[in-house]
């Protein structure tokens, strides 16, 4: 069996964090010297692992649309086996549902297909068996008659006819935001809102009045509280990880303001281009693809205020508070992008503006954050894929070190978030270099989740959020309120875009940027890598 249940069920011992000068992060210098020192957790003898009590998940019908779609082959199949594998799926039956004419014996086939190629264990036959027994198919064709009866036919499978009212439902629409609204009409045609809960993908809307519009329909037919609005993103344990650094540590919170933080970068490139998905992309572009569904819900994570209870209402409140001391995004302050060789692109328009690169400054007009800028970067083509968040604290008022010293010459400190799969953060620092006199350098505190004996317990995003789906969890979900404020805030730079700026493919984007975050650096590309953990 996999391990990835044992992450809820028993507090993992802390690894030893090291700090070193080599490979120690981007902190601007290049050194291979062995660690400084090395911290590790302190644990009373004999005493227990603590536990984390779960509550049951009640029996559940999966309802999956675009079940033969490339979403679903890559992230919602696989991840719903490894789910249970890992024994963190309730009882369940996963009725998919696609436009294409399949029985059930073939979807299973395709199944199967996508949990070769793209799950991340490897699969044992009786594990195969278990699962597939679980699922079924109709076509979309069959309409809501067709759909209600797959329904309730597993929900009596699952539990018998005189206890099928116990079950729970969640729908995933795994579907283009053009057929949202015809899917949730269906849904409430087949009478299967009851007991329900819907997931729903980006994006949501492309401007405010379509969000507006789309909630309106949502509403019609669910609760907000049956809505879950997905950002895989927050999936992530390293972004889940902000939240625990934060308000776990004594230590941070307390200059976690603009008294001490200079300013915040989040960075995310991608080295793909669009793809085949030029059609999907040009109605979008970077902003509306990245910025308003990804980038800026880590930066509520990241800006947001302790909640009251670390509950989904408290911690949902909290996100938008900051959604609204988000100040209007002034078109001024925003560099977009467009790569070379775009427009050649199949499915693209010969004289598209669409931006396939944006880069933003972004203000927060509160208490804490008042005068405190917000880089946020995101494009296609680029040099490398990275997801980056990087603070940057203020620098000593006067420096008492000598001319010389190294004081200043590398920067301010930084606390870095790596919000890739690997879950690492690093805290640089000046220190003294061994020897005679007062020479400085810099280094830096580091942790990577590869490094503990947990690794291998880590869901991955979509196994985390449907499974939080199930259990009714809104934690790391949009509400209608946030997503509606994002999309004003927009409205400016929706109405009045700067013009794109050619980039080569495999650059940092255009030019522009520098003069967007001067007097400031972005922290991407790092001077130097992350520590390697081999030792």
């Amino acid at each position: 069996m996999a391990q990835a249940s044992d992450s809820l069920t028993k507090a993992p011992t802390e690894a030893p964090i090291e700090t070193g000068v080599e490979n120690a992060g981007a902190d601007g210098h290049d050194d291979t010297r062995p660690p400084v020192t090395a911290v590790t957790a302190e644990t009373a003898p004999g005493s227990p692992a603590p536990t984390v009590a779960m509550t049951p998940l009640p029996p559940h019908v999966i309802v999956l649309f675009g079940a033969a779609g490339d979403l679903a082959r890559r992230k919602l199949l696989p991840g719903l086996l490894h789910l249970s594998q890992a024994d963190l799926l309730p009882e369940c039956r996963v009725v998919a549902t696609a436009l294409e004419e399949l029985d059930s014996e073939g979807f299973r086939r395709l199944a199967r297909q996508a949990c070769d190629e793209f799950g991340r264990t490897e699969i044992q036959t009786h594990e195969w068996e278990a699962f597939e027994q679980r699922i079924s198919y109709v076509p979309q064709s069959q309409g809501p008659a067709g759909l209600a009866e797959a329904v309730a036919t597993a929900e009596r499978t699952l539990v018998g006819a005189d206890r099928a009212k116990e079950v729970r439902r969640l729908h995933y629409l795994s579907i283009p935001p053009s057929a949202a609204r015809t899917v949730v009409q269906t849904l409430g045609q087949a009478g299967l809102v009851e007991r329900s809960r819907i997931v729903m993908e980006k994006p949501f809307g492309t401007n405010l009045p379509t969000a507006q519009a789309l909630n309106a329909a949502v509403h019609e037919v669910f609760a907000e509280g049956q809505v879950y609005r997905i950002d895989h993103f927050l999936g992530k344990e390293a972004a889940q990880n902000i939240l625990a650094f934060r308000f776990a540590n004594g230590l941070f919170e307390p200059i976690w303001n603009r008294d001490h933080i200079d300013h915040v970068q989040i960075d995310v490139p991608e080295t793909l281009s669009v793809g085949n998905r030029a059609q999907f992309y040009e109605s979008t572009g970077a902003f509306r693809d990245m910025v308003v569904t990804h980038l800026l819900q880590v930066l509520a994570f990241m800006a947001m205020e302790p909640p009251t209870a670390l509950e989904p209402k408290a911690i949902s409140e909290e996100k938008n508070k900051v959604f609204r001391s988000l100040c209007p995004i002034n078109p001024e302050q925003v560099v977009r992008g467009q790569y070379e060789g775009y427009r050649s692109t199949p499915g693209v328009d010969p004289h598209s503006d669409t931006e396939t690169f944006i880069a933003l400054r972004c203000a927060i007009d509160n208490w804490r954050w008042a005068g405190v800028p917000f880089f946020l970067r995101t494009g296609k083509r680029m040099a490398e894929g990275a997801r980056i968040i990087s603070i940057a604290f203020r620098e000593p008022p006067r420096s008492m070190f000598p001319t010389g010293s190294g004081v200043g010459a590398l920067g301010p400190d930084h606390l870095t978030f790596d919000l890739a799969d690997s879950s690492k953060l690093s805290l640089s620092f000046y220190g003294k270099r061994p020897g005679p006199g007062m020479k400085l350098d810099k280094l830096s505190l580091q942790f990577a989740l590869q490094e503990t004996s947990y690794e291998g317990d880590v869901l991955e995003a979509y196994e985390r959020l449907i499974h939080d789906a199930m259990m009714g969890d809104h934690t790391l979900f949009t509400t209608a309120e946030g997503i509606e404020r994002l999309w004003e805030v927009a409205t400016p730079l929706l109405e009045s875009p700067p013009p794109v700026h050619s980039y080569p493919q495999g650059s940092w984007g255009p030019d522009a940027v520098h003069k967007l975050i001067a007097p400031n650096h972005w922290r991407l590309p790092f001077q130097r890598g992350w520590r390697s953990a081999a030792r």
